[in-house]
């Protein structure tokens, strides 16, 4: 067995033994581009990423195109850096089925920020719900800004129908990091909450997200909730 060889083996065998504690970010990355490129030693493209995008959650969250002009890194190893990002959003999600009741802000915000993990662009979710606040379904329906009001209104609305919801929460990103809701977002609110209520639909709550925080509209004053919708104030 080669030196190299040698390496990975150890490497690989540490993390089957331990997980990843004690890891730096670059042996981290190191390690899941074995998977990606079997036959070459991945600790100077390792590096090279960590340099170029500053950190290993950086290098993560990078779009796969913006990846592939790195030196040494193919189509291949975008796709499994890209890879595990997704992964990761789709098994949070998954942890959290379908039936939970989310009967306060506090509930919905935690059962939707997994739902926007890793995301870069902005995206635009809806949560259905029944009238006991328990969970019918939760989809991202469109990627953009919400205030691209005729695709996503409509989109809503469809859902709200199709899921048989008695009230809806709405939620969606600001890539920013920042998650004070702008005038637009304000006045989408009340566009959303008109075409709902036209259907019979409460909206319940509009959730913005900004990494790991989150603010409601309801809660800062910024939309009143009808009286028809299930999660109290």
């Amino acid at each position: 067995m080669s030196t190299h060889e040698g390496h990975r083996q150890r490497l690989k065998r540490r993390f089957l033994q331990s997980g990843l504690d004690g890891f730096d970010e670059a042996h981290v990355l190191e390690l899941l581009l074995f998977y990606a490129i079997p036959r070459r030693d991945t600790a100077p493209l390792a590096k090279a990423l960590l340099e170029e995008f500053g950190s290993l959650a950086n290098v993560l969250e990078a779009p796969p195109e913006i990846l592939g002009m790195v030196p040494g890194v193919g189509e291949n190893a975008a796709a499994l850096i890209c890879l595990t990002t997704a992964l990761s959003r789709y098994y949070l999600t998954r942890r959290v089925a379908t039936g939970n009741v989310l009967h306060t802000v506090e509930l919905c915000g935690e059962y939707l920020l997994p739902r926007f993990y890793g995301l870069r662009d902005e995206a635009v979710c809806a949560l259905s719900l029944d009238g006991r606040c328990k969970v019918l379904s939760c989809r991202i329906l469109c990627r953009g800004s919400v205030n691209t009001t005729g695709v996503s209104i409509r989109r809503i609305v469809e859902f709200a129908l199709a899921t048989g919801a008695t009230s809806m929460v709405l939620a969606h990103n600001h890539p920013s990091g920042i998650a004070l809701p702008s005038g637009d977002d304000v006045e989408t609110t009340h566009r959303v909450a008109a075409a709902l209520d036209a259907v019979g639909v409460a909206l319940a709550d509009h959730i913005i997200i900004a990494g790991d925080d989150y603010i409601s509209l309801a809660q800062s004053g910024l939309y009143q909730r009808p009286d028809n919708a299930v999660i109290p104030k």
